[in-house]
Parts: C-alpha cells; sequence; structure tokens
C-alpha cells in the first residue's frame, strides 16, 4: 500500500510566509502532508472533492481552509468541469506564532484558530466573503511587511468567525480532546482509553457522579453531541486511521474499533462519511504514492 507523502515546502526559513496565486485546469497534486500551517482559498472549483484527514466533502464555486499540524489533505478533480480554477495558497512555519508577542491576549484568537487546525478548519461563505477581498490584494502586494499585516488580519477576521467548523475527526488526527469541565474531560478520556469495548452510559455517569439521565443532558450542553453520537465519532476516527494505514479487512477494522456488526458499520460509516468504508479506502488509495 502507498504512503501519503511528505512535501517541502518552498517556504524559508527567513520567510514569514510562502505565497502562490495560480489559474490552473485541473486538480492534480497528489494527497500528503506537511509540518507548515497552510491557508488555502479556490475559486471556480464547484464539483471539486476535498480530502482532510478522515473528512471528504464536495466543495461549491468558493472553498476556504486552514490545514496545521500535519494533517494529510489534497482537492481532487472529481466532478469539477471548470477550466479556470484559481487557488491562492498561503503557508506559514507552526514556529511564526511561537515567540512571547503571540501568546498576549490580543493573538489569542489566531492561536485558538492554529489549535483548531490540526483537525483541518472549513470557512463558510460569509467567512469567505469578509477576506476575499484582502485575499486578491495580499497577491499583488511587494512589500513584505504589509503582507504579512494582511495576513495576519485574514487569521484574525477567520478566528473571529462565527462561520467555521473542523473537519476530521480528533481520534483520527490524535489530537488530544480537551473541554473547560472535569467531568466532560474524565469522560472523554475513558471513551479514549475503552473505545473497543462496550461502553455503559451509566458507568460514564457513575464517574461523573450522576445520574445516566442528567449525564446524558450536561453532555450534550458541553459538547453538542450526544454520548451515543461522540463514542460513534470517535470509533470512526480510528477505524477511517485503519482503513488508511493496515492491510486489515473491513470486517476486521470494524470490531477492533468498537462496532458490533458489519453491516451496521458500514450503514454509520456512509452516512457520517459520505461513502462506504470500502469506498474510502479506494478514494485513499488512488491519491497515495509509494515513496
Amino acid at each position: 500500500m502507498g504512503r501519503v507523502i511528505t512535501e517541502v515546502t518552498p517556504l524559508s526559513d527567513k520567510d514569514c510566509f510562502y505565497l502562490v496565486d495560480r489559474t490552473k485546469d485541473s486538480f492534480n497534486f497528489p494527497i500528503h502532508r506537511h509540518e507548515e500551517y497552510e491557508l488555502n482559498f479556490v475559486a471556480n472549483g464547484r464539483g471539486a472533492r476535498r480530502i482532510v484527514g478522515d473528512s471528504i466533502e464536495v466543495i461549491g464555486d468558493y472553498d476556504l481552509c486552514l490545514i496545521g499540524n500535519g494533517i494529510e489533505h489534497v482537492w481532487e478533480q472529481y466532478e469539477c468541469q471548470s477550466r479556470h480554477i484559481r487557488e491562492i495558497t498561503i503557508q506559514f512555519s507552526n514556529s511564526l506564532f511561537n515567540s512571547d508577542l503571540f501568546s498576549r491576549n490580543q493573538f489569542l484568537p489566531i492561536r485558538g484558530l492554529l489549535d483548531l487546525s490540526s483537525k483541518g478548519v472549513c470557512f463558510g461563505s460569509e467567512a469567505i466573503m469578509k477576506v476575499y477581498s484582502r485575499l486578491d490584494y495580499i497577491t499583488r502586494m511587494t512589500d513584505g511587511f504589509e503582507q504579512t499585516i494582511v495576513m495576519l488580519s485574514i487569521l484574525n477576521e477567520l478566528a473571529n468567525s462565527p462561520a467555521k467548523r473542523t473537519l476530521s475527526s480528533s481520534s483520527f488526527t490524535t489530537a488530544r480532546i480537551s473541554s473547560d469541565s472535569r467531568r466532560v474531560q474524565k469522560a472523554q478520556d475513558y471513551i479514549a482509553a475503552n473505545y473497543r469495548g462496550d461502553i455503559q452510559l451509566s458507568e460514564l455517569a457513575s464517574q461523573a457522579g450522576m445520574t445516566a439521565t442528567s449525564f446524558s443532558r450536561f453532555f450534550k450542553l458541553r459538547t453538542g453531541r450526544s454520548v451515543s453520537d461522540y463514542i460513534i465519532d470517535i470509533r470512526l476516527g480510528h477505524a477511517t486511521r485503519m482503513l488508511m494505514e493496515s492491510a486489515m479487512s473491513v470486517a476486521e477494522i470494524c470490531y477492533d474499533c468498537g462496532f458490533n456488526n458489519v453491516s451496521n458499520f458500514n450503514r454509520i460509516f456512509k452516512r457520517k462519511k459520505g461513502c462506504t468504508p470500502k469506498e474510502f479506502r479506494e478514494i485513499y488509495r488512488r491519491h497515495q504514492t509509494v515513496v
């Protein structure tokens, strides 16, 4: 089985960022990862398919994503018919925001956005329209300092926009899920350690010192998901990683990740991911390159 290639980006260690603005007639770069953060904008890309971690989605006319922490990603042609695709890519080092300056309160929204980027962050049309003119302008600027200021303003605008969502599962990216609630965090840690087995709501509630009904409501209020949906998402994250990286059969992966019925696993996977486990594996293998 091929592997996801690790891209060596053109970013110099003497520069704050690397920017490229290109018009092309197709998406043909293989699935890849890199350590640098990447803000990627696509125009006229309707019908293309974006893959970030275990998220697979068909995009509309405009697409804007922030990728970080080495997560696998690619935009593939799929059903895109356009021959005038515009793509603006801004890559910047993860060390850029490690200075004392960027730990100050004024930069906390950007820090939070960069943390989310380990799962990939997609921005809605409202957010895209707010930064589009700046994305277009930054490609025509010649002063590097002013470009950097505009880039920071774009990140700040996106960080404060409600029109954003994460893409990949936490259990796929191996990013630790954190909560501001000690009770929820304890439950999340327990689920992460025991997702392969039978997890009872009563056991989670007991650890939190609550009744099952009260804990179920409390968990959904804090996480936005029911306990059962959360457990399913954790299992699916591990399953998609295994579909990518192992030669195990779909049935073996199903049982290893805590599902007790293959047909049920296939049904849930397709409902959540938009394709069957077999199709997901085939999509990834088609983009992988032997290195």
